[in-house]
């Protein structure tokens, strides 16, 4: 019996012998918990590698996490599940699909933003993480809305006023008309009340004007009128 304890004990001592160099064998392999696609080496071959090097990036690309802000106003108009739409400078005039598929569970008490994530199948790859997005959020059913440049309107401490073009008696006159603003959106800017659409109206030379104004419409420059305006490298 003395024989069968002491082969006994040395069976497991080899056996966690085993096992301890199995775990050091182990740990020369890296392993990923996820998917994904690599990027860069940073690590050369043979070289020695301590503890928290960093030696490749693995991103998973398919879905992409885009994460953007909303002021606090829009909270009431978006919920999880709604879509988005995504467009990057990369890819012009292609625009990517996805569904918000989460809302910050407090709004920053700085900004007042709230932060929201979306979800956007990426099958192809081609957004990668670290990219600047454009993202909209269709809320609401879709309006009909009077817009003008944002240079046709004189803004006041008595008010917002645009001069209105009238051709009477083969003459063109110019008149003040107070208007309530809405949203803008890049180089525009909606009316809500004061003027109705096709009405003319003058978009520079405002301070020239009064009520009763003989003009000349001369439209060989013409201001910027772009929803979606993109700067221009010169």
């Amino acid at each position: 019996q003395a024989t069968v304890d002491s082969d006994s004990a040395n069976l497991k001592v080899a056996r966690a012998q085993v096992a301890a160099q199995q775990a050091v064998m182990a740990e020369k392999v890296v392993k990923a918990p996820f998917a994904g696609r690599l990027g860069v080496r940073q690590v050369d071959l043979g070289q020695y590698i301590a503890a928290g090097t960093a030696i490749v990036t693995l991103q998973q690309l398919d879905p992409m996490f885009v994460d953007f802000y909303l002021p606090q106003q829009a909270l009431g108009q978006i919920a999880v599940g709604q879509k988005v739409t995504v467009s990057a400078d990369a890819y012009p005039g292609r625009t990517f699909d996805g569904v918000i598929s989460s809302l910050g569970a407090k709004v920053d008490s700085s900004s007042r933003m709230l932060p929201v994530r979306a979800n956007i199948p990426n099958p192809d790859g081609k957004l990668l993480p670290g990219m600047y997005l454009s993202v909209s959020v269709d809320s609401g059913p879709p309006r009909s809305l009077v817009t003008i440049p944002a240079a046709a309107v004189a803004y006041n401490p008595y008010g917002s006023l645009v001069y209105v073009l009238h051709d009477k008696d083969g003459k063109q006159t110019v008149s003040q008309q107070f208007v309530t603003t809405g949203a803008n959106r890049g180089d525009q800017v909606s009316i809500l009340k004061g003027i109705k659409a096709n009405d003319v109206v003058v978009t520079a030379g405002q301070l020239k004007l009064h009520n009763g104004s003989a003009v000349k419409v001369d439209n060989t420059v013409q201001p910027t009128d772009n929803p979606a305006p993109v700067p221009v490298d010169r």
